[in-house]
């Protein structure tokens, strides 16, 4: 029986490999939400783990969506590794606001492939981020309004609690 050979790659090798920079990205978005539902499990905050284990979900699926698009455009994509987790937070807070700037730094690197992509007439690539870019929006104000909960709630007396239990309540409408 023959193997299945594929002539030629649909991608450049430059959107290849920067393709593949975005797997080890989300991979390691992934691993920081799984560190974070660690951290927040430990510390007593359940609906924040819950909530963290979902985003660690949904970055895997992220990459997933990457390295499949990579294979069916004929490319070669690249299992990556991920180490140098940061597992300890100082506060809850910081758990979020880490949540946060990790959110606006995958939305930046998705839009340098977009630019690259551009530059290269690659609309093919341009037409398959636009799902990316509609999912960052989500997850940035997901991530914005948790931080916002600090804020508005407070962490004093039972207000990690509140906070805690709001998290979970935080919805994005996609219509708007």
């Amino acid at each position: 029986m023959k193997d299945i050979i594929r002539v030629k790659s649909l991608l450049s090798t430059e959107i290849e490999a920067i393709l593949n920079q975005q797997i080890r990205k989300e991979a390691q978005s992934s691993a920081i939400y799984l560190a974070m539902a660690s951290w927040c499990d430990r510390n007593g905050y359940d609906n924040s783990a819950d909530y963290f284990f979902k985003q660690a979900e949904e970055e895997r699926e992220h990459q997933l969506k990457f390295f499949k698009y990579v294979l069916d455009m004929g490319g070669t994509a690249i299992s990556p590794d991920v180490n140098n987790i940061k597992i300890e937070y100082n506060s809850f807070r910081e758990v979020f606001e880490d949540a946060l700037e990790q959110e606006i730094a995958v939305t930046e690197s998705i839009k340098a492939i977009a630019s690259r992509c551009y530059k290269e007439q690659d609309f093919v690539t341009l037409e398959f981020l636009n799902w990316f870019f509609k999912e960052q929006r989500e997850e940035e104000y997901k991530a914005r309004r948790a931080v916002e909960l600090f804020d508005v709630i407070g962490t004093e007396g039972t207000g990690a609690w509140e906070i805690d239990r709001h998290v979970s309540k935080i919805n994005y409408d996609n219509e708007a």
